[in-house]
């Protein structure tokens, strides 16, 4: 259990250390971006990162709920 949280641990240090440097934006949301200037676009990159982590980490939770749920009943 404790080499899991180890794991876990380091797969979102490096997730967050490598949000800050990608790139989601789709070709609209591109031109807004820079037609608003670098200050908002760098806004507007994060807002879409955020939108795009949050269904992920939901979707994290719900697994790993189901995965214990199976290994109980299976171990």
């Amino acid at each position: 259990m404790k080499q899991l949280c180890y794991k876990v641990f380091a797969v979102i240090i490096f997730s967050l250390s490598t949000i800050h440097s990608s790139f989601a934006q789709c070709s609209i949301c591109t031109k807004t971006a820079e037609q608003l200037g670098e200050g908002p676009a760098q806004g507007l990159n994060s807002g879409i990162l955020y939108l795009m982590a949050t269904p992920l980490a939901i979707g994290a939770f719900i697994g790993y709920k189901w995965w214990k749920n199976e290994k109980r009943i299976n171990g």
